[in-house]
């Protein structure tokens, strides 16, 4: 099956309440980075390696995200306006997303991760589909873990990722600092990365009731069972979860070329 039939579902109804500053007034997924939504960014990264079919789950503020693509030619494009005629627009430049297709689900203020998941199951017409959260970016090579997805044949994959270190790590050398790097991935243990790739026999473990977080018993059940594979990925991953984090990926973006930008400009 092509990338481009593949669709990707993207968990954004979440409250963000650790980013309070500003998902006072946006959800989480539309917290800009470099003047893009990091839901953006994250929609980029699937394009990058020919995914064009996005399932968004919306539940908290979700009107400003349907609000973003309805309106998203004239966001993007320079454009003319006839205004003695509701047809009279002529758009100009192109942008670069010309072929997403883009469903917007409510999946309600309240619904945990796996509630929405399940809620959006008939949107799903492959056998597998893709799914990540609103507000982690890396350089994961998806590609590749579709690839593994496919060689074992089990429910779920998940991506592995080193979490990075909430503090600068020193490298010494008798007492003397060698090397300082701002925020090194950890060398220990694996955690979930936020990258899926999941067959349809994924959705016999969850409910659609509010209440089912696919982090918990339904992971747990997948493990158990032995559906549940991981694609260990070495390279860069940042979630966004506070002002730091938000902060630091503006950073990586104003410096040029930041980790996780994987697609041409």
């Amino acid at each position: 099956m092509k990338n481009e039939n593949i669709p990707v579902v993207i968990l954004a109804g979440g409250l963000g309440t650790r980013l309070r500053e500003q998902t006072e007034f946006i959800p989480k997924p539309m917290v800009p980075i470099g003047g893009k939504p990091v839901l953006w960014h994250i929609m980029k990264i699937y394009s990058n390696y020919g995914f064009r079919r996005f399932i968004i789950c919306l539940g908290y503020k979700g009107e400003i995200i349907k609000d973003y693509f309805y309106n998203y030619k004239m966001r993007t494009q320079d454009f003319t306006i006839n205004l003695s005629d509701e047809k009279g627009i002529n758009y100009y430049n192109l942008h670069k997303e010309e072929n997403w297709e883009v469903t917007l689900a409510d999946t309600g203020i309240k619904a945990m991760t796996g509630a929405r998941i399940k809620k959006i199951e008939r949107y799903i017409d492959t056998d597998i589909f893709l799914m990540t959260y609103g507000d982690g970016v890396s350089n994961a090579h998806i590609d590749k873990t579709v690839d593994f997805h496919l060689s074992h044949n089990k429910a779920a994959t998940v991506t592995g990722v080193k979490p990075p270190s909430r503090f600068g790590e020193l490298i010494i050398d008798n007492d003397s600092v060698i090397e300082f790097s701002e925020k090194p991935q950890v060398g220990t243990g694996l955690i979930n990365g936020g990258f899926f790739v999941f067959n349809r026999k994924v959705f016999e473990f969850l409910s659609s009731d509010d209440s089912c977080m696919f982090e918990t018993e339904p992971m747990e059940n997948l493990a158990k069972t032995g559906n549940l594979m991981v694609y260990q990925h070495d390279g860069f991953w940042q979630c966004m979860d506070t002002v730091r984090d938000m902060n630091y990926l503006n950073e990586l973006w104003d410096r040029g070329k930041p980790p996780w930008q994987v697609w041409k400009e």
